[in-house]
């Protein structure tokens, strides 16, 4: 289990996370969810001892990591994508992970599993500086799952992973907390995390906020966008709105629609005997 008690960090003058407090299960996946600046990544290494609290607590299993970082036996942690622990873009993938498990003396023959597991074995002779953004968030997972650890710790898994890639994200990080892991994700997308987490806790501003606020503020902070066009719009709006999303009537007649995804649009839609002539995603503007 982790636990953050009235965690509290402060840079001079400005405060970063304020009295933030929460619990993350073993067996589930539990999102952090927030904008950017809201204090995700300063929650997520005041966890990992990375950066020490002005105040309170963050406890993995019962223990605070002020003193040293967690081994990867003890806590699988993606933090920056862009260095994905491998101090060298020219090495490969199969390279980057050897090493790993050779410096924390971890089997060699959980090197080829994690791999196969992420679905990296085709090009784990790749250069890791060739890799697209969403091939590195795999082997940053694959980097985190090495050491077979009883909890893991993600931030922003779930960015530059394209549809397909988002569906083998859910499921692999869905199996691995049901196995008895506990799982906390953070991200900024109410679409992406809602499809993945049991528990959803929002924060903003260092703070977390809850009931109504927390919905709206969902709502606002997703940034993926369906256009749709139907002839009933203002039923369409209605039972969109009804459901949480944010809906824009366009001056083509045309609907904008934030905080659902276009699968559950559809569904929505056709429960309500209203036709679509249009259902196109937009790209996710970051």
């Amino acid at each position: 289990m982790i636990e953050i008690m009235e965690l509290t960090k402060r840079y001079g003058d400005v405060t970063a996370v304020n009295g933030l407090s929460f619990t993350v299960g073993a067996g589930r996946v539990t999102g952090l969810l927030g904008p950017g600046g809201a204090g995700k990544s300063t929650t997520l290494r005041m966890l990992l001892g990375l950066i020490s609290p002005t105040a309170g607590s963050a406890v993995i299993g019962g223990r605070e990591f002020r003193d040293r970082l967690p081994g990867p036996r003890e806590v699988g942690a993606l933090l920056d994508i862009h260095d994905v622990y491998c101090s060298h873009v020219g090495n490969t993938a199969w390279e980057c992970l050897t090493g790993l498990a050779r410096r924390h003396e971890i089997p060699h023959g959980r090197v080829d599993k994690v791999l196969e597991e992420v679905g990296l074995t085709q090009t784990e002779q790749r250069r890791v500086g060739t890799f697209s953004l969403g091939m590195r968030q795999r082997l940053g997972i694959a980097c985190a799952l090495l050491a077979d650890p009883p909890v893991l710790v993600l931030d922003e898994p779930l960015n530059g992973l394209d549809q397909r890639e988002l569906v083998w994200a859910r499921a692999l990080l869905q199996r691995l907390a049901a196995e008895g892991r506990t799982v906390l994700v953070s991200g900024q997308h109410p679409v992406e995390l809602g499809d993945l987490a049991d528990e959803l806790v929002v924060i903003a501003r260092g703070e977390l906020v809850a009931g109504q606020r927390a919905a709206q503020l969902a709502v606002r902070g997703c940034r993926a966008r369906v256009s749709v066009r139907t002839p009933d719009v203002a039923v369409l709006s209605a039972v969109l709105a009804d459901e949480g999303a944010l809906v824009e009537v366009n001056d083509d007649q045309s609907l904008t629609v934030t905080g659902l995804s276009a699968r559950r649009i559809g569904d929505i839609a056709f429960l309500n005997v209203v036709p679509l002539h249009e259902l196109a995603p937009e790209a996710l503007t970051r």
